[in-house]
């Protein structure tokens, strides 16, 4: 089983509706910014924005941040949120396919509705500390 305790940059994203079509892509594409740090003691900590300087009018900045326990058996990350951004979270968990792709982390939220579309996401995180 592959080791996803230590902290994770954000390196990109994807968005696809359930047809396959390619959506916008999540956090603002190539200025997409993120970390999340995963402890060995089972507590992790994510926080995730748009980092384009300027949001183009209609649009609004993606962002969100959570933190809680967390368990990983190998496939699928769980969170149980303590604290978020997003007061809808609180309480829930948080549930990741992980897979990797060479030295990258990917990560699979469950799909969700954006704008009356199902849409799919995958986030590819790369390691740049161990701790």
């Amino acid at each position: 089983m592959r080791d996803v305790v230590g902290t994770w940059r954000l390196v990109d994203g994807v968005a696809t509706t359930d047809a396959g079509e390619p959506m916008a892509p999540p956090y603002g594409g190539e200025k997409a910014m993120g970390r999340v740090t995963l402890n060995a003691d089972g507590r992790m900590v994510a926080v995730l924005c748009d980092g384009r300087v300027d949001i183009p009018e209609g649009e609004t900045r993606d962002y969100t941040s959570y933190c809680g326990q967390y368990t990983f058996d190998g496939e699928t990350l769980s969170t149980r949120v303590d604290a978020c951004s997003d007061p809808a979270r609180f309480g829930t968990d948080q549930v990741r396919q992980v897979s990797f792709d060479g030295d990258l982390m990917v990560l699979r939220p469950p799909p969700r509705v954006i704008d009356g579309v199902v849409q799919h996401r995958v986030l590819r995180w790369e390691k740049i500390a161990d701790i």
